[in-house]
Parts: structure tokens; sequence; C-alpha cells
């Protein structure tokens, strides 16, 4: 397993952030996901055999937000 934090860009409420982390939960390989709006990150929990951070990223992305940056936690 593998930990991502992603920089999300245009979280802004609450219910964005249960939007994102809802996504990030069904997606294949997410083992959990934490987001707050009020730091504007996602901690992402995952198997890197199964999806990997561009993919985590583009599921984030196809939601209308924005990954400014990515660090391994």
């Amino acid at each position: 397993m593998k930990t991502v934090i992603l920089k999300v860009e245009g979280l802004r409420c609450a219910s964005c952030a249960a939007s994102v982390g809802s996504l990030l939960d069904a997606h294949a390989g997410v083992r959990g996901a934490d987001v707050s709006f009020e730091e504007g990150r996602a901690r992402v929990l995952y198997d890197p055999a199964t999806t990997s951070e561009d993919r985590l990223v583009e599921v984030v992305e196809k939601r209308g937000f924005r990954v400014v940056a990515r660090n391994p936690a």
C-alpha cells in the first residue's frame, strides 16, 4: 500500500470534499480517502498494483477540480 497527498484546488465546501472522497473510495485499488476542504487536500491510501497516482489525479480532475501538487505521505 502507498499513501499520496493530493493538493486540490477548488474544494470550497464539505459537500465538495465528500463528493471527491466518495469518487476516490469507489475507485478500484483505493483503500481509503480522507478529503479536507479546509486544507484543500486529499490523503489517499491505495494499492499501486491496481491503480496509480496519475489515475487518482484523473478521478479528481474529472469531477471538475484541479490537482496542483502531489506528495507521498
